[in-house]
């Protein structure tokens, strides 16, 4: 998660010269498994009790949570989700919880393993499931895999799946990119969605928009957000576990063509008074959640550490502060 944890607390600004480049491409109107572009999904976490088994009634809780608080989507076990964590039985059973009870939530899973059987596996149940689409990191272990292979792996998915499927650009945990080569390969196939790029890379991600305008481009990071709204792509957040409503904001004022600059002050306002909390790691962030959702304190699955008596006492007093930010 070490990508996605420096992105969680969000950059303070975002590169310019990127930013422009991105809006310099003007949003594409399209239909089929990018057509969800401009939504937000919370890159949910996983709860589990006090003896490690998957928590699903708080899960159930998080669902109407995040509906509420004003989410489009959640995406279920991705790396926020620790998906490598739990097996393919209790993957299973993690976006069965999240499917019946999504509350009217659009549910991308993350079905993505180091093997193509077992990946095929869980993207057919989770599209069996109703699941509106999949999220697949490539198969990491080996190292530098050549095009040729990558582009057999993902064609192996893509025959046996049709529900939308996004790639899964997170080189800085699974040490494989996804490349535009990769994605043009890829091309032909009616249900490729997009990307989720949770590199944090400004200038990539512009790079993305401009060779794909036509793919949903989603960011995973939250510095490259405006740029990816003033494209017309989606997001997907691991900061929407805590701060839904304050990143929910920014998409409502970019729908309603408004300057989305204020309630992204306000999210970045609200990521930096938690950031003693240290609630960009797992333990802190599960706890913070229960705590603005009023549930049963959750834990994360070895090897993430627990969130100590210190880090509580912060978040406790940071979240009551929270509640009073307009």
């Amino acid at each position: 998660m070490q990508t996605t944890r420096r992105a969680f607390m969000g950059a303070a600004t975002v590169a310019g010269a990127a930013a422009a480049a991105v809006a310099a491409t003007p949003p594409a109107k399209v239909s089929g498994p990018a057509s969800d572009k401009g939504k937000f999904y919370v890159a949910a976490c996983t709860p589990c009790d006090k003896n490690l088994k998957f928590d699903e009634g708080v899960y159930k809780d998080m669902m109407a949570w995040f509906k509420d608080q004003g989410a489009d989507g959640v995406v279920v076990l991705g790396t926020t989700g620790e998906y490598p964590s739990f097996s393919v039985a209790e993957r299973k059973r993690v976006a069965e919880t999240a499917l019946k009870h999504r509350n009217g939530l659009l549910i991308i899973v993350s079905s993505g393993t180091p093997n193509f059987p077992e990946t095929i596996e869980l993207a057919t149940h989770a599209a069996a499931n109703g699941a509106n689409g999949l999220l697949i990191i490539p198969p990491f272990y080996y190292k530098n895999p050549p095009l040729a292979g990558l582009t057999k792996y993902y064609s192996l998915i893509f025959e046996q799946v049709k529900i939308p499927i996004n790639l899964y650009h997170i080189p800085g945990t699974s040490a494989v990119p996804i490349s535009h080569e990769l994605l043009h390969s890829l091309e032909h196939y009616p249900n490729l969605a997009g990307i989720k790029d949770s590199t944090g890379s400004a200038e990539g991600y512009a790079a993305f928009v401009k060779e794909f305008p036509n793919l949903n481009m989603r960011t995973g990071t939250g510095n490259n957000l405006k740029p990816a709204l003033e494209a017309g792509m989606g997001a997907i957040l691991a900061e929407g576990n805590i701060f839904t409503k304050q990143a929910a904001a920014v998409f409502a004022a970019h729908r309603a063509g408004k300057s989305i600059d204020e309630p992204l002050a306000k999210l970045r306002a609200a990521q930096q008074l938690l950031r003693p909390g240290g609630v960009g790691s797992y333990g802190p962030m599960k706890y913070a959640l229960s705590q603005l959702m009023g549930t049963r304190q959750t834990y994360q699955r070895p090897p993430h550490p627990d969130v100590t008596d210190e880090q509580k006492t912060t978040i406790k007093a940071k979240i009551e502060e929270l509640k009073q930010m307009a």
